[in-house]
């Protein structure tokens, strides 16, 4: 089926379509008596001389002349080609009232015509003639065979994405649909386009009880569980409920694995990983399905069954045929190769970096490669894989330089880092990620006073990214200053991100330098499990052994360790208290 609601075509002069093909003379085989005598064509010389004086006004820069005249011929013949010549001569003109008249012309002289109507919804869309679009498309979605009205209906929301009052454009598609609406065969999908629509319009509520009557229409139909995967972030007590019910059942893939990054987002990982084990279980052949299902594992700490999730994913991208599954192989290759790098198996993680495909972006590998030869002992190497990243736009190098003060701030080079951003952002000063990095590594540097000036103006920028709120108040937190505020600030982060398991450890730490052991052990543990993390880990650990838990906190500080050795946090703290795993 062609493009459902196309606004133009790019015609050659319409004369060409009643033209036979210029070829050699040849004789003609004798005509046999079972032959059909071919049809007669409507170009007459009057016809001919008329679409040809329509075109030559046309190109002599006279449109509206051009577009009359053929629109005459087309009234004549009632043919549908050169009525939609005269359409796209309107258009090119930008006259919209006139490709309005002819495309209306067109539907009174053939009523049949599913193409005219469509041409008339959206020229009325672009003469924001919004009402009148409503009627047409509800003729033309009666108009098209049974078998296309689904599809048809579910494009809608595009042809209607300019309309700039958005509640007016889902009232008017919800009248436009009651027919579709009510038909058992177009139900799910015209109620996943209202709910669509009235999503965009900002009417939540709306938009969930469509949803809801799209899985009553058709419990299997996956339009409204899309839907409902669109408002579960913005509406999580009426939608969770039904996503949880509906994922009981068989679904699509694509839909369960929609479901798990929904709960991976709403820091719910053990539901996550229940719900792609039983993914891989039924899909086997679903490559992101084993993608994603190990690198949760790799971020619960569980590296062993990462490691085979992710192999089997390698090994399903290899042999596909699709490109968007092998685009994702370089994520499951550089997640092996640093779970390798962690495990000491330096050797096999070179390995993995060696079939990266080499259209990867260059400087997530640039930095897998840097940390890899860091690991090794040759940071001379490191610093020169990253000075050499290519860079092809200014976003590009932003991101290199944000990666190069990482590294270095990580391997103690702060004042480097400290130079390589002040001159990054004195050609961008209000880069956020600049200004972020920034912060971290003045107070790597001890500079207390400029990271919360730094903090203080991304809180003004961003008054909606908890990042802010939680590294000041956390700062305050670690030095065990200033103790009411930081409370303040890593409560106001939690409001922006409850289920953050950085930001509720934050808020355990703060209530620890309060000297409230019970909150903090209460609130830390839970992070803990949300988020198995080495400098998660060493604050539990402390408050464990300040409570007299030593062995309890030892078990967790090794547990850290396994997660990352090196973390500065968590090899501080066991040194403070003279611990030895």
């Amino acid at each position: 089926m062609k493009f459902w609601f196309r606004l133009a075509l790019i015609s050659s002069c319409v004369w060409s379509a009643w033209a036979q093909p210029a070829t050699p003379a040849q004789a003609s085989p004798a005509p046999t008596t079972d032959q059909a005598p071919p049809p007669q064509s409507a170009l007459d010389a009057a016809l001919f001389y008329q679409l040809l004086m329509g075109e030559l006004n046309v190109r002599s820069g006279s449109p509206g002349s051009g577009f009359s005249i053929i629109l005459d011929a087309a009234r004549k013949t009632r043919d549908p080609a050169l009525f939609q010549r005269a359409v796209d001569l309107a258009l090119q003109s930008r006259s919209g009232e006139s490709a309005l008249q002819a495309a209306q012309a067109w539907k009174s002289a053939l009523p049949g015509s599913t193409e005219a109507n469509r041409y008339i919804l959206q020229i009325l869309l672009a003469l924001n003639r919004v009402d009148e679009a409503g009627k047409a498309l509800s003729v033309s979605i009666r108009d098209l065979p049974e078998a296309e009205q689904n599809a048809a209906i579910a494009s809608v929301p595009r042809i209607f994405v300019r309309v700039q009052d958005k509640k007016t454009a889902a009232d008017t598609v919800e009248k436009a649909l009651a027919t579709a609406l009510k038909q058992s065969s177009t139900a799910a999908a015209a109620w996943t386009t209202v709910g669509r629509m009235r999503r965009e319009a900002g009417q939540l509520a709306l938009a969930v009880e469509a949803t809801r009557q799209g899985r009553a229409a058709d419990a299997s139909a996956p339009g409204p569980l899309i839907l409902a995967l669109s408002l579960a972030s913005a509406a999580p007590t009426e939608i969770t409920p039904l996503l949880a019910q509906a994922m009981q059942d068989a679904v699509q893939p694509e839909l369960r694995l929609g479901y798990a990054r929904h709960l991976i987002g709403q820091s719910q990982q053990a539901q996550a990983l229940q719900q792609l084990a039983r993914l891989n279980a039924e899909h086997p052949s679903f490559a992101d399905g084993w993608l994603v299902h190990g690198l949760l594992l790799q971020e619960t700490g569980q590296l062993a069954e990462a490691e085979q999730k992710l192999r089997q994913h390698v090994t399903l991208a290899q042999t596909s045929q699709d490109n968007e599954v092998q685009s994702r192989l370089s994520e499951a290759l550089l997640a092996l190769a640093q779970m390798a790098q962690r495990q000491g198996q330096l050797n096999q993680a070179e390995q993995w970096l060696a079939q990266v495909p080499p259209d990867t972006d260059p400087i997530k590998l640039a930095s897998r490669r840097a940390d890899l030869l860091t690991q090794q002992g040759r940071q001379d190497e490191a610093r020169q894989v990253l000075a050499q990243i290519k860079t092809n736009n200014a976003e590009q190098a932003t991101r290199k330089t944000l990666v190069q003060s990482m590294w270095l701030r990580e391997n103690k080079l702060a004042d480097q880092a400290y130079n390589l951003l002040k001159q990054a952002m004195a050609e961008q000063p209000q880069n956020t990620d600049l200004m972020s990095e920034m912060a971290m590594v003045s107070e790597k540097l001890k500079r207390f006073d400029e990271m919360e000036s730094v903090l203080r103006e991304l809180m003004k920028r961003k008054p909606e990214d908890p990042h802010a709120f939680n590294a000041l108040g956390y700062s305050l937190a670690d030095r065990n200053v200033r103790l009411d505020e930081a409370r303040q600030l890593i409560t106001q982060a939690l409001k922006l991100a409850p289920e953050d398991a950085y930001i509720q450890d934050s808020l355990g730490w703060v209530a620890y330098r309060q000297g409230q052991y019970a909150e903090a052990l209460k609130i830390l543990q839970a992070a803990f499990k949300a988020r198995p993390d080495a400098e998660i880990a060493a604050h539990l650990g402390e408050v464990l052994w300040i409570m007299g838990q030593r062995q309890e906190a030892g078990t967790v500080w090794r547990e850290g360790l396994l997660l990352k050795a090196d973390n500065d946090t968590l090899v501080e703290t066991m040194k403070r208290f003279q611990f030895k795993p």
